[in-house]
């Protein structure tokens, strides 16, 4: 389980992902017959039977699902310095050991025949990953892929006739919405925690994540390490986002990734054991009067009149935005003809826009309105 620390963030990369697999609105779905878990109640009779009704609600889920919810083991051997101050000075020239890291975290089955969702920073860099099943089996598994982007993983194990989850929609989540965590918190094999969702679409940005694109979804159901990788669920049961994040020193945060977005990346990873994410090569922030201040008074040579918009702080050498000719110090007004009025918006038209498409984007550079053509291409590895 990742811990993140609270920072601000005006660097942003812009990528994204293309591909996706069809998911079925789980409001559509047919409820289940005791779906009114709250009615109003006027007799200690009717609220015992209210609260049965939540306790049923929250076995049968678990029943359903806890089966294909799995633990992840995984060991990985690192070189370690025995003085990592002087190796600053004399990078490459000490010599090092050895040391065998053990990672816990959890996963769930997405097909008969073995398919695991988890997080990327669970299995990353393994030597060793071993799944075990909630009846006792443990089996031996390959990672087919992991994006460290969006923190998502695919582990495949051999065997067939597993128990599998049911996959939902994350796109139409409302705060308030029932939210249930089954992991390995701590090694506590199969912890059930239960709370509601806290929020939808909380920016990575503002969590002090700048290295993945990811909109979480926020919930307050119980999560800590050990359930990195396993379900959020809903009331019917099916998935609607991965957990993988806590802000350290809080209490009822917990973060989980948009189990759309985790199915997009897996299918990449199945497909060729990569997701190439698109890219163009800026720095940006969110303009205000206290930034246009800042900037005007150093010495960057760069004097800004306008309080609002999204300035570019910097532009990477050799991207597309480079090439583009897009400098710091220019500030977006419109991309693919949309008004972009914050860096969420950015970062969604780019999205929208696959590796190799155009991009036409108006900026405003010293009072004078250009228009700007590129073409977004794949992150960098490094």
């Amino acid at each position: 389980m990742k811990r993140l620390l609270k920072q601000s963030a005006l660097c942003l990369f812009l990528l994204v992902s293309g591909c996706s697999i069809p998911t079925r609105d789980v409001r559509n779905a047919q409820q289940p017959a005791d779906q009114n878990l709250f009615p109003i109640s006027t007799t200690n009779s009717d609220l015992n039977s209210n609260i049965n009704l939540n306790v049923n609600y929250v076995i049968r889920v678990v029943q359903q699902v806890g089966p294909a919810v799995v633990r992840i083991d995984s060991t990985r051997t690192v070189q370690r310095s025995p003085d990592p101050v002087i190796e600053r000075f004399f990078p490459g020239q000490l010599p090092t050991r050895e040391e065998v890291q053990e990672g816990l975290g959890s996963g769930f089955i997405t097909t008969t025949d073995g398919l695991i969702f988890t997080n990327a920073h669970v299995v990353a860099n393994a030597d060793k990953v071993t799944v075990l099943l909630k009846d006792g089996r443990s089996f031996q598994g390959e990672v087919v892929g992991a994006d460290s982007v969006t923190d998502v993983a695919v582990v495949k194990i051999a065997a067939t006739e597993l128990p599998i989850v049911k996959l939902g929609n994350s796109d139409n989540l409302m705060p308030g919405e029932p939210a249930i965590a089954i992991g390995n918190p701590l090694g506590l094999d199969n912890t059930v925690t239960q709370g509601i969702i806290s929020a939808t679409q909380r920016s990575v940005a503002g969590l002090g994540i700048p290295t993945e694109r990811v909109d979480f979804i926020q919930t307050d159901a119980a999560i800590n390490p050990g359930n990195s990788g396993g379900p959020l669920l809903n009331a019917q049961g099916e998935v609607i986002g991965m957990n993988t994040a806590i802000i350290q020193g809080a209490q009822g945060l917990g973060f989980a990734i948009p189990i759309n977005t985790a199915q997009r990346i897996a299918a990449q990873l199945i497909e060729k054991g990569r997701v190439d994410h698109p890219y163009i090569g800026i720095q940006m922030a969110q303009l205000s009067p206290e930034l246009r201040e800042k900037i005007n008074q150093s010495n960057v040579g760069i004097t800004i009149t306008q309080d609002r918009g999204i300035i570019i702080l910097g532009v990477v050498r050799n991207s597309p935005a480079f090439r583009a000719g897009m400098r710091p110090g220019d500030i977006i007004e419109s991309i693919n003809n949309v008004a972009i009025q914050d860096t969420k918006q950015v970062q969604q038209q780019v999205e929208a826009t696959n590796i190799g498409e155009t991009m036409q984007i108006t900026i405003n550079r010293d009072g004078s309105r250009q228009q700007i053509t590129l073409q977004p291409e794949a992150l960098p590895t490094k």
